[in-house]
């Protein structure tokens, strides 16, 4: 029997909260949970600095990504399967992206992005396509079966359709985190009707669209999917620990790139500070990996660094205050990192404007440069018709981004009156902190 056809002598269920099952019968899939690469996810969390906040936000990407897999699963072969819009020969092609599409993450993904200018899809890519144990599985298959899982998590394959199931407004990457997310961090915003959606849902040749009758579940979803943005992913306190890590990661890499002697050398991050990162060196980085480090450098001698990361460690957090970027609120900042000069505090580390956006639900405009795939309903009358166009909840908030700017800075230090007890003071009449 060929191999990309080969199925388990008995079926393996792993035990899930989220979805109660998942189901493999595929030995390509049991095969590919089986390499280094993907087990190095159990590494990563899902929700980054979350945990901070939602002491239960502790689930990895590994956990994630069986959930993405089992909903493309139960997609093409509870509702696609038999029927003339779907090609099964891409079922096994469907099923690999949906467990590999996160693959590329690293630790404290975003943060980590940001500060060494990395980017995770890349790196996905880099695993399917290199010398890894994902590859060799992959291989097996057919010598271009890598490639075109590549392809499906770059948005790049050939069907829109098959694309569409891990990458769209409404697929099963968002569905999965949304109520594991919801779950872990024990709140009900992002409890929705996935059962039904999945009923509902209908293959076509741009993409899966869901029959009118399941709207409102939809409608239900992207409600979920904007309050989980604004309670969970961007809560103030997530992001004050994120300005953290970011701050450490820019200071170690400035004391590696001024000859710093480090009491714990920084081995791990070498090659990023170098900016000649290998596939090696990047597999090797983990979350365990970067706290182990965070918990030595508290030891360092560089005062900077070892603060924040007995920060980091210990959640002795900065607080926030709301900020507008107005030219007053501007005016106030340029003041505010003068003063903390004069105070002894850096305002490179100790003072940062945080900003976040989400837009809840968009679709493609003629003449916009980046397509967004909109979500469709499939009229009784066979007419496919945009979400928006028929759901007055989705058309009010479609297109309309909303964006929040915090002002972070160190209470604590401000509230030190053993020195510069009088611009401290002026710093917090200018923060409105309470006395």
């Amino acid at each position: 029997m060929a191999y990309s056809r080969e199925k388990l002598s008995e079926e393996k269920v792993f035990k899930d909260p989220v979805h109660r099952y998942i189901h493999v019968r595929d030995r390509v899939i049991w095969d590919l949970i089986g390499t280094r690469e993907f087990q190095r996810l159990r590494r990563v969390k899902q929700l980054g600095t979350t945990y901070l906040t939602f002491h239960g936000a502790e689930h990895s990407r590994l956990n994630h990504s069986l959930g993405v897999y089992e909903i493309v699963r139960r997609i093409i072969d509870d509702v696609f399967e038999g029927r003339p819009e779907w090609n099964g020969d891409e079922r096994l092609l469907s099923l690999c992206a949906a467990l590999l599409h996160d693959l590329g993450h690293g630790p404290f993904s975003h943060s980590f992005e940001k500060v060494f200018d990395t980017d995770h899809e890349h790196f996905t890519r880099e695993i399917v396509l290199g010398d890894t144990e994902v590859n060799q599985v992959l291989q097996r298959v057919s010598k271009d079966f890598p490639k075109k899982v590549a392809e499906v998590i770059a948005k790049t394959y050939g069907s829109k359709l098959v694309v569409s199931l891990i990458s769209s407004q409404i697929d099963a990457d968002r569905m999965d985190y949304l109520q594991r997310d919801a779950y872990f961090t024990g709140v009900s915003y992002g409890q929705f009707d996935m059962e039904r959606i999945l009923r509902v849902m209908r293959p076509r040749e741009d993409g899966a669209v869901i029959k009118q009758s399941g709207m409102h579940a939809v409608e239900d979803y992207i409600m979920s999917r904007y309050q989980m943005y604004w309670q969970i992913y961007f809560h103030p306190v997530t992001r004050s620990a994120e300005v953290i890590l970011t701050k450490i990661l820019h200071r170690a890499k400035h004391l590696f790139e001024a000859g710093y002697s480090f009491r714990q050398a920084p081995v791990h991050f070498y090659s990023l500070f170098k900016r000649n990162v290998t596939l090696e060196d990047y597999l090797k980085l983990d979350e365990a990996v970067m706290l182990y480090y965070f918990q030595m450098w508290e030891e360092e001698e560089d005062p900077v660094l070892s603060d924040l990361c007995d920060r980091f460690m210990n959640r002795r957090l900065f607080k926030y205050t709301e900020f507008h970027p107005s030219n007053d609120q501007m005016n106030k900042l340029m003041e505010l990192n003068r003063l903390f000069k004069k105070a002894g505090i850096d305002p490179d580390y100790y003072l940062e404007v945080d900003s976040s956006s989400d837009l809840p639900y968009d679709f493609y405009r003629p003449g916009e440069e980046e397509e967004r795939l909109p979500i469709h309903l499939l009229k009784n009358n066979g007419e496919v018709r945009e979400l928006s166009r028929e759901s007055e909840i989705v058309d009010a908030i479609s297109g309309k981004r909303r964006t929040d700017h915090k002002l972070y800075f160190p209470a604590d230090l401000l509230r030190d009156e053993s020195s510069k007890k009088n611009i401290k003071k002026q710093i917090r009449e200018l923060l409105e902190l309470p006395e």
